[in-house]
């Protein structure tokens, strides 16, 4: 795991994200081969390519890896890119940034598929798994039936929900096929480590209250930028923060509240935090120890640049500022800082 980190480290450090690419106009392919020649060419400051990743997530966007992590520097040096081909009725101006990794907080975790091998061909699950959690990212399966499995937190409890789910239609299945054995699927789950109950669902001297399991960050800009999530009427919402994790709870604020009402907004929360946990990403500009008040001067700095970059979220620490929004912006944002 430490080899892949560092492997994934220097991939992304011989990245760049490219932006404005005409979409739809041109096959995928097409489109991999005009960018890839345009990176290649001397006159784009550009050299050998390793792989196009075209297309992405975001519309109109590709990561361009080359073998020389010189190249990047080169590339970014260059005023204007201006995408050229005889297979496009005109030129289109590019916009070339640094690739930054997605640093939020993540889970890793190992799935025991074995228990379901008797019931569904393993593979055909696994596809099913990877169209319903997109946000997630699988290792291959091994022999043994287990399989790694890489997200955020909220990410996995919906993966988590979905097994459960699955789980659960096989013990009424064996329940109404075998009446006289209706206790043996129960065992089987619990053995592996599958209930049917949740543990973010809580009760407590006032009733029943759902908790959310987010990075800190993550929160911090759903706070900032998407305030109403987290003031809802009848509702009472309380965040607690311990470093990286902060775990929001959620509750009925009295008798007469709708039941479902939690699980609306908790399941509200948890979908805005995968949205955001694949989408966002976080630079980090360190102060200068020798130079007094950097906190402050830092402060006053990102202050002056909020209007142009209102989506923005900077967290002053004592040694370093947090900039965190989308890999463009932050790049222009730090450069400008």
């Amino acid at each position: 795991l430490c080899a892949q980190a560092t492997g994934q480290a220097a991939k992304s450090a011989r990245t760049v994200v490219v932006a404005g690419i005409p979409d739809g106009l041109l096959q995928d392919d097409v489109m991999t081969d005009i960018l890839m020649i345009h990176f290649q060419m001397s006159k784009n400051n550009g050299g050998d390519v390793e792989e196009v990743m075209y297309p992405t997530a975001k519309k109109g966007v590709a990561y361009v890896t080359f073998e020389d992590q010189e190249v990047v520097e080169s590339v970014l040096k260059k005023d204007e890119h201006r995408l050229e081909d005889r297979r496009l009725s005109r030129c289109y101006p590019l916009k070339v940034t640094h690739y930054c990794e997605n640093v939020f907080t993540s889970v890793t975790s190992v799935l025991n598929m074995s228990i379901f091998k008797d019931q569904f061909v393993l593979e055909d699950l696994i596809q099913e798994f990877k169209k319903k959690s997109t946000a997630l990212s699988f290792g291959p399966l091994q022999s043994n039936g287990h399989i790694s499995v890489q997200g955020s937190f909220p990410a996995i409890k919906l993966l988590r929900d979905f097994l459960l789910l699955k789980a659960k239609s096989l013990s009424e299945k064996d329940n109404r096929e075998e009446s006289k054995f209706h206790r043996r699927p129960r065992r089987r789950l619990q053995q592996h480590g599958l209930t049917t109950e949740t543990s973010d669902f809580v009760r407590d001297a006032d009733g029943e209250k759902q908790a959310v399991v987010l990075d800190t960050d993550i929160y911090c800009y759903m706070k900032r930028f998407f305030p109403r999530t987290f003031l809802v009427n009848d509702v009472v919402i309380s965040p607690i923060t311990d470093g990286d994790i902060t775990t929001v709870y959620i509750k009925n604020a009295g008798s007469r509240s709708d039941a479902g009402q939690v699980l609306r907004i908790k399941e509200k929360i948890e979908n805005q935090s995968i949205k955001l946990h694949n989408t966002l990403r976080k630079r980090r500009i360190y102060f200068e120890e020798h130079i007094r008040d950097q906190k402050q001067r830092y402060g006053q700095v990102c202050k002056s640049l909020k209007a142009r970059y209102p989506h923005v979220l900077v967290i002053l620490c004592d040694t370093h500022a947090d900039v965190i929004g989308n890999s463009s912006e932050i790049f222009e944002f730090t450069k400008e800082v």
